[in-house]
């Protein structure tokens, strides 16, 4: 390992091999030989010839492929050094390993032909490894939800004490943000289209000018290139460049699961500290250099951060979209080169980290239900009214006691640090006439969470299942924490 430069914490701590193959050199110059491959044998099909004979012959096609995967960096470095010209140095190296086909590759193209129809390629495969990843996250969550969806638990609003809800149910909100994501995810994906070969501004002018004219024969070129690319087809106008607004569409499909997770892992961070819930944590991890004890949510800290840096990263391509000028300008090419890796290598990791988070998840149930008992007499106490009313009790006498006696109660929780006595309270109050026995069976917390466990069944059949059963040769993703 290099330690006299920069390397990217997204390559050395984050991102999977996986992906960083995807965006790697060699997939990138691979992409391109087999474009110009795709080309070549597109324009030979098509009877590309001049005065009767054929420009480009079946022996430079397996010329070609023959040197598809071995790249010459090293030749293409030291021509680049020269024309300063990245696909032109490619040309040049691939000619070289190539002498009889030289003359015909890249043939009829502009520089995008490779390098956009690649960025779409890469971003595609990019995209299907998270797609397998995010799916394997809803996986997880709709196990872990299943198995707690009657563990009743203390629910928030504005982090303050509302009515129970169980801890699976809480784990559907987290999945129908995961679910979300996955839908505009399918969408962006189907609608990928390949750039295809059209030339300097577009307009497949030197296409025009190596068919004579022949529109129809023109016409045929982008459709066969897409289907050996493995596409269905491309986009039907462009400038130079595919419109930049495709990347803005997959990089807001990024931060949309971006946003999902760090919604979750900060709902766990607080659970943590609530010691309701807590993430995994291994035998010899330290939490803190300096307190021994501590147990920090590190993994959930981490998807959080990521996050934010995955939502930030959306707006470069949404701000290059918005000022490329008219056919194309080059403002776009650097930024395109940090901004579109950079965001899968770190959405990739964020879905890393959430699938080794659920997968490990503990549960504490003993701390929720102290928790939930401590906040639960507040609760039941429309119930304890109701009941006193059935018992011949006046309703607003009953309401404006409660209300009294809730205060009471509140004031030696927060200000004596007493338990939470109110049903004392209550069961001493001559209007409720209730003893401090019957009180205490309103304590049940399954009687407060609704229709948590039927929702959860619910979603988990209608919603999930689908999903699962629809992706089933997606699931089994094993994931690699490296810190």
């Amino acid at each position: 390992m290099r330690t006299d430069r920069y390397i990217s914490p997204l390559s050395e701590r984050y991102a999977s091999k996986e992906m960083q193959y995807i965006f790697s050199q060699d997939m990138k110059f691979r992409t391109w030989r087999k474009l110009w491959i795709a080309l070549a044998e597109t324009e030979m099909e098509l009877g590309l010839s001049r005065e009767g004979k054929p420009v480009i012959t079946k022996e430079q096609i397996d010329e070609l492929k023959s040197h598809a995967e071995d790249i010459n960096y090293d030749v293409a470095r030291e021509r680049e050094k020269i024309v300063r010209h990245d696909v032109m140095s490619h040309v040049y190296a691939y000619g070289q390993q190539c002498p009889k086909a030289a003359g015909i590759i890249h043939l009829g193209a502009t520089s995008c032909y490779v390098g956009d129809n690649t960025d779409i390629i890469v971003m595609a495969q990019a995209l299907k490894l998270v797609k397998k990843k995010l799916v394997n996250v809803i996986a997880k969550l709709a196990g872990f939800a299943d198995k707690y969806k009657e563990q009743p638990t203390l629910a928030f609003t504005h982090f303050q004490p509302a009515q129970p809800t169980t801890v699976g149910k809480r784990a559907t909100l987290w999945m129908q943000e995961f679910c979300l994501d996955l839908e505009d995810l399918d969408y962006v994906l189907s609608g990928m289209k390949l750039l295809g070969s059209k030339g300097t501004t577009g307009t497949q002018a030197s296409f025009l000018e190596l068919f004579d004219g022949d529109h129809e024969t023109i016409d045929k070129i982008d459709p066969m290139i897409a289907k050996k690319m493995g596409f269905t087809e491309c986009y039907p106008v462009s400038g130079q460049t595919y419109s930049r607004k495709v990347d803005t569409r997959v990089l807001n499909v990024l931060a949309g699961i971006a946003a999902s997770a760090h919604k979750m892992s900060n709902d766990i961070r607080l659970l943590q500290h609530l010691k309701e819930v807590e993430e995994p944590f291994e035998k010899s991890q330290i939490g803190s250099s300096a307190m021994a004890y501590k147990r920090n949510p590190m993994r959930s800290e981490r998807i959080a951060s990521l996050a934010r840096y995955v939502m930030i990263d959306a707006l470069n391509p949404a701000i290059t979209s918005a000022t490329q000028w008219f056919e194309r300008t080059l403002d776009d090419s650097a930024n395109k080169r940090i901004s579109i890796p950079e965001g899968f290598l770190a959405i990739d990791g964020i879905l890393d980290l959430c699938l080794n988070v659920v997968d490990g998840l503990v549960v504490y149930p003993k701390v929720i239900e102290k928790r939930l008992y401590s906040e639960l007499p507040f609760m039941a106490t429309e119930n304890i009214m109701m009941d006193a009313v059935k018992k011949g009790g006046d309703r607003q006498e009953l309401h404006e006691k409660i209300r009294e006696l809730s205060m009471e109660a509140g004031m030696n929780v927060k200000v004596e640090g007493k338990e939470n006595n109110l049903l004392e309270l209550i069961a001493d109050a001559p209007e409720f006439c209730m003893p401090l026995e019957d009180l205490l069976k309103t304590m049940e917390p399954s009687r407060y969470t609704g229709r948590s466990k039927e929702q959860v069944e619910t979603f988990l059949a209608n919603v999930i299942k689908p999903i699962i059963e629809e992706n089933a040769e997606l699931l089994g993703v094993e994931t690699e924490i490296n810190v």
